[in-house]
């Protein structure tokens, strides 16, 4: 959710700075771009070269830069914040805030900004409750600024009460759910497969395919940034999970794929299925490596489960189920087929035919078929930008369930 986000930390003088190291961190590991601007005071409590390192950026001061006369540009740090996030917010700079006072490069660059501004309170328990302070964050609010609200506990005064700014973690989950509100999948939970499954022979050789698993990887991680909640369930690859938000559970064979897959579908709103699964196992798994002097001239093969055409029988009214089909003849034929006979709403049809389809390639050529027979054509892309069309067609199916 937050991967290539511009988050802009204002960081004021109160003891609680000290957590900001660890929230710069949090937002790091979470993709995010982070950069960090501090009120002199702040400097007291943490220094800018702990978190210049963590944020892997300057940590900006002052408006002056160096004796050249080039400045810090508030400005320009207003217009490349996603967010900007004022934590802690000790009473002085929320009053400042509040007035329109500007003497220092943070708040300069908090009347600048044109991103949503949201600030983490941190002061004693009386500073909190106090008058002033209670105008202040309500006029605050009024201005369209969002509180994070400071939590009950143990106070650097000694008292215990509310006015300790929220823990890192916390923050980081209320800016991620900010993030995801507006997002056309924001809490719909999407199950995807992908990838080949292994059908053992014996304890060395199975029998398989080619997949790589790059469309499946690449819908899952277009999903995800969409604000799905994603469980991708993934045969042999040798691929990574970019968005930390994805659930992945790594499968072998075409049995496992069927018992994760129709787990997740409970509870799942959409799922698509662009795992390239065995259609067949060996009727026998032997529990040596099988010699080829003792090796018979035929494995006798019975087919594995059909996870899609199950999911289909188990659809409830709402679900969407995407399948895909992989065709070297009468494609499109074959894949309204399957359409009907799977209960599905969508399918996404590929041919060998076309060259930098298929397996193991970077770039994918597609058409999607609905239920209604309504059929869309795609030139030859990136996996990447194949799946923003496939994501884009589910998104305008699902706003019509």
């Amino acid at each position: 959710m937050l991967k290539g986000k511009n988050i802009l930390i204002g960081v004021t003088g109160s003891i609680a700075a000290y957590k900001t190291a660890h929230l710069v961190r949090l937002f790091v590991k979470k993709g995010a771009n982070v950069k960090v601007v501090m009120t002199k005071a702040a400097t007291e409590f943490i220094t800018p070269l702990t978190l210049s390192t963590l944020s892997k950026n300057p940590v900006l001061i002052d408006f002056k830069k160096n004796e050249t006369g080039e400045w810090n540009n508030h400005v320009e740090l207003g217009l490349w914040a996603d967010c900007m996030l004022i934590t802690p917010a000790s009473a002085n700079t929320i009053a400042k805030m509040a007035n329109g006072i500007c003497d220092n490069l943070l708040l300069a660059t908090y009347l600048s900004a044109r991103c949503k501004v949201y600030f983490a309170p941190a002061m004693d328990l009386d500073m909190y409750k106090h008058a002033s302070t209670l105008k202040n964050l309500k006029q605050l609010a009024a201005f369209g600024n969002t509180i994070i609200h400071p939590e009950h506990g143990e106070l650097a005064s000694g008292l215990v009460g509310e006015g300790r700014m929220a823990e890192p973690e916390t923050i980081v989950q209320f800016i991620e759910q900010a993030f995801s509100a507006n997002l056309p999948l924001n809490n719909k939970k999407v199950l995807v497969t992908a990838g080949p499954t292994y059908e053992a022979i014996d304890p060395v050789r199975f029998i398989g395919n080619h997949s790589s698993g790059k469309m499946g990887f690449a819908i899952a991680e277009e999903l995800a940034n969409k604000g799905a909640e994603v469980t991708l369930v993934c045969g042999p690859n040798a691929l990574t999970t970019k968005n930390v938000t994805i659930k992945r559970i790594d499968i072998t064979s075409a049995e496992e794929l069927y018992t994760e897959s129709t787990k997740a579908f409970k509870k799942a709103d959409i799922a698509i299925l662009a795992a390239a699964v065995a259609d067949f196992k060996p009727a026998n798994v032997a529990n040596q490596k099988i010699k080829k002097s003792t090796a018979t001239k035929h494995i006798e093969l019975i087919p594995t489960k059909d996870t899609l055409a199950e999911l289909g029988k188990l659809k409830k009214a709402g679900q969407l189920l995407i399948g895909f089909a992989l065709e070297t003849n009468n494609e499109v034929e074959h894949a309204k087929i399957k359409i009907k006979k799977k209960n599905l709403d969508l399918i996404v049809l590929n041919s060998l035919n076309d060259k930098g389809a298929g397996f193991k390639t970077d770039t994918n050529k597609i058409t999607l078929i609905d239920k209604y027979n309504k059929s869309t054509k795609f030139e030859l892309k990136s996996k990447q930008e194949t799946a923003k069309d496939i994501v884009e067609a589910i998104i305008k199916l699902k706003s019509k369930k």
